[in-house]
């Protein structure tokens, strides 16, 4: 899968009303062996900020589920492979904020779009698909760049 397909993928689903989180998540779900419906299930909390709660944006929590997919499999102790993971999601949440200065989803939405447009779900054409747009981009680059996981291409 290229970047773009990635990209395409990720706001295909996201159109057909799955969540941010599972946008991300289920677009690279088959990349890594993991059970679609399971990924599907497991991502869908996430959205709006954690369950509308407006934390990390669910784009990016869908993001450090892939690299848990892609990398998260290690023994209790082995903190080498638990390290260099978070230093992955460290990475991605920074390229986001790089980006939109935050990534948090409240206030991602505070500084682009008005509560009635929030009431209203235009924030979706207006931010949400950027974002998701981005944080695909971000991480397919952080993973194709990462030795443990599989190649994308």
């Amino acid at each position: 899968m290229t970047k773009q397909e990635a990209i395409d993928k990720a706001i295909a689903y996201f159109k057909e009303g799955y969540a941010c989180s599972q946008s991300v998540a289920m677009t690279f779900a088959p990349e890594f062996g993991a059970d679609l419906d399971t990924v599907t299930m497991m991502s869908a909390p996430f959205g709006g900020g954690m369950g509308r709660l407006r934390g990390k944006c669910g784009a990016v929590t869908g993001g450090f589920m892939v690299l848990g997919m892609a990398t998260g499999k290690y023994a209790p102790k082995d903190m080498d492979t638990k390290l260099a993971q978070y230093k992955k999601v460290q990475d991605l949440n920074a390229a986001v904020v790089n980006i939109y200065g935050t990534a948090e989803c409240g206030e991602l939405l505070k500084k682009k779009v008005s509560k009635e447009q929030v009431a209203d779900r235009a924030h979706h054409s207006i931010v949400c698909t950027g974002i998701i747009t981005d944080t695909v981009a971000a991480l397919y680059d952080i993973l194709y760049a990462n030795s443990d996981a599989k190649s994308l291409e």
